[in-house]
């Protein structure tokens, strides 16, 4: 049986992420190490679901429709970084998302019970939607100095029209995301 490590999210366009990758540069050169998300990867997670089979990507394409137009196009916009600590790094550098949050913690908390209906676990932690831009980092001074340097990071709105269904796989050591399935809001 095929199976497939898969999550749902929503991709941007290609000027966001530009923006993002530009910005990204710019705290690179802070690093003294660390691995760092590729432009064609930045997206925002809304819920992680692990090996996929076919048969369960038919059941999570119809529900995923269905949600989907139960919701019109929302804005969000970049606003902030921040990140989420290891033991003696950065685990996680992350942007931070502003605009119609209402609307987006609905959008995930109504497909994390969708999700959890199929079989999938529910989330266990509260949503905390981000753009993971960089991980395992040690920077060369302390993040609180480097934001200050950095400006004011913001950029959007975003017009937010559909959600995808993602695929996950290693390419030559290397993370890449396909979009499989594209779930359009009810315009």
């Amino acid at each position: 049986m095929i199976h497939i490590r898969a999550f749902i999210g929503i991709d941007f366009d290609d000027e966001c992420k530009k923006y993002i990758s530009d910005l990204q540069q710019r705290l690179r050169k802070y690093a003294l190490r660390g691995r760092w998300k590729h432009i064609s990867n930045f997206h925002l997670t809304l819920k992680f679901l692990g090996e996929i089979s076919l048969d369960q990507k038919k059941r999570i394409d119809l529900s995923l429709g269905n949600i989907c137009d139960g919701f019109r196009p929302f804005s969000l916009g970049i606003s902030g970084a921040g990140t989420f600590k290891g033991n003696d790094m950065i685990r996680v550098l992350w942007l931070g998302l502003g605009g119609d949050l209402r609307t987006l913690n609905q959008l995930a908390g109504n497909i994390d019970a969708s999700m959890s209906a199929l079989g999938f676990p529910p989330e266990k932690r509260r949503f905390t939607p981000h753009i993971t831009i960089g991980q395992d980092i040690i920077f060369e001074c302390p993040f609180e100095n480097i934001l200050d340097s950095m400006g004011t990071i913001s950029y959007g709105p975003m017009k937010i029209t559909k959600v995808n269904l993602f695929k996950s796989e290693q390419i030559q050591n290397k993370r890449v995301y396909t979009k499989i399935s594209e779930y359009s809001l009810n315009d």
